[in-house]
């Protein structure tokens, strides 16, 4: 099958997030498999910045904008399995970062990313490569399907086309005002509760929802969740009427790149059969930190994340009064809202012995966290899917969460009876219940046969992108 995925962010181009790592690594699992796959994302100046080679496939098209036809000029970068189209625009895309600063989204997100969206289905036009399967991302690129239907919807080029909408974070849905469908070229009688109107705005993921061929989530549990008025974000009611094509399909990592055994980022490796370098990865994380270097073995929980209130950053501030005395360390890696930021930032000075803090995006850190930790701290109110608890799996840092989405999928609480799980949940969104949490799994640290058994359970799970990717075929096979 010819597969045209188009998504706002694709690691290792560019990216903020989950949605980039998802959507680098299915293409090439996909082609593997033996699909045959386009990836279609914005140029960006951080892809400019980082040097790949790119190729100039086509020097100007025009796009139907506003009624004026707009020029672009898409490139290509043929590393890897499937190839990946730019599209270039940089009155829209050459700016400082992807969709805003820490103060606020850029004003004109719903102009750039629609018009991202149509020019990925001009693109496809332009390139004679008329897929059998458009795979949108999200709300930047949900909008396309609106466009596949009422603006080619009647273009014999697209005539046996399907679609997938894959919701990897239903909070964000693209709301814009409705003078931008006319600028797009869409109808304005769409402009209606029964199709994209939502609170007096245009949303682009509810466009997804209406108009795609089938729906999915990144996790089973979040398929359920998103259909309930606590995570449906007001579209429980339409997505509940769409859920017979509606099916969850959990992320998966890609172990060639996340691997202790070979990571050059971590200051010793190792694997399940020999830890000993996770020692040296710890003294290296505090080094890192500056955080003292303590005589006695005391756990450092670790927790990468953007740092937004869906991430459960306020009950563990709340909590960290009764954290500290427990006798850990933790370190936080991220970015992201600028209150949040401020808070830490202020609570790292206060317990500058056991607190470290980066405000920052950065790959290599973020590595040495999930081998330096013990235990990964991860207490979202919700949680599409996560990728980091599966990263911790593999780094031997084991996982603490509360048990939504994704986290509840993936992580089994451990059973010291039976010698089985691979980390540790809690259920209420509150600071007593993640204490009893982290109590439970230094309880378990200070055991150290009962810690190796549930170090071994955790770096033996696997979740692959074989598998992952194998799934989504038997999804597009259905769809077709």
């Amino acid at each position: 099958m010819k597969i045209a995925l188009i998504a706002s962010e694709v690691a290792p181009y560019a990216k903020t997030g989950g949605l980039a790592d998802v959507a680098g690594a299915l293409p090439r699992y996909l082609v593997k498999l033996g699909m045959e796959v386009k990836v279609f994302m914005p140029l960006y100046r951080e892809v400019r910045q980082k040097g790949f080679p790119l190729m100039k496939i086509v020097d100007r098209m025009t796009l139907d904008w506003s009624g004026q036809d707009e020029p672009f000029t898409v490139w290509e970068s043929a590393e890897g399995a499937a190839s990946t189209y730019f599209i270039d625009k940089p009155a829209f895309f050459d700016r400082e970062c992807l969709y805003g600063t820490p103060a606020g989204d850029y004003p004109d997100n719903g102009r750039r990313f629609a018009f991202f969206a149509k020019a990925s289905l001009a693109a496809l036009k332009t390139l004679n490569y008329a897929p059998d399967i458009v795979h949108v991302h999200d709300w930047q690129a949900a909008i396309a399907l609106a466009c596949l239907r009422f603006i080619y919807g009647q273009d014999a080029f697209f005539k046996n086309t399907k679609s997938l909408c894959t919701i990897h974070n239903l909070a964000y849905q693209g709301l814009f005002d409705k003078s931008l469908l006319n600028e797009i070229g869409l109808p304005e009688h769409l402009f209606t509760m029964d199709a994209l109107e939502f609170y007096d705005k245009v949303s682009y993921l509810k466009a997804g929802i209406l108009y795609a061929s089938a729906l999915s989530t990144v996790s089973y549990r979040y398929s359920q969740e998103i259909q309930t008025p606590e995570f449906g974000c007001g579209l429980e009611g339409l997505l509940k009427k769409r859920s017979d094509v509606l099916t969850g399909i959990l992320n998966g990592v890609d172990y060639a790149a996340w691997d202790p055994g070979v990571d050059s980022c971590l200051a010793a490796n190792y694997t399940p059969a020999d830890l000993k370098g996770k020692a040296e990865c710890k003294n290296d994380l505090l080094d890192a930190f500056n955080l003292p270097v303590s005589k006695k073995v005391i756990p450092v929980i670790g927790m990468v994340s953007r740092l937004a209130g869906q991430k459960g950053l306020d009950i563990l501030m709340d909590a960290l009064a009764k954290l500290f005395p427990l006798g850990i360390k933790l370190i936080i890696l991220g970015t992201g809202e600028e209150k949040i930021q401020e808070a830490l930032s202020f609570l790292r000075n206060r317990y500058p012995s056991f607190f470290g803090l980066e405000i920052a995006f950065d790959d290599r850190l973020a590595r040495k966290i999930y081998a330096g930790s013990d235990m990964l701290l991860i207490p979202s109110r919700y949680e599409p899917c996560g990728l980091t608890q599966m990263y911790g799996l593999k780094y031997g840092s084991i996982p603490i969460v509360r048990a939504t989405g994704g986290l509840d999928d993936c992580i089994q609480d451990f059973n010291p009876e039976e010698g089985r799980g691979n980390g540790f949940k809690f259920e209420a969104y509150s600071p007593l219940d993640l204490l009893g949490a982290v109590r439970r799994a230094i309880h378990i640290y200070e055991k150290k046969a009962l810690w190796d058994i549930l170090l071994h359970n955790a770096m033996a799970c696997d979740f692959s992108w074989e598998r992952s990717a194998q799934e989504y075929i038997l999804l597009y096979q259905n769809i077709v």
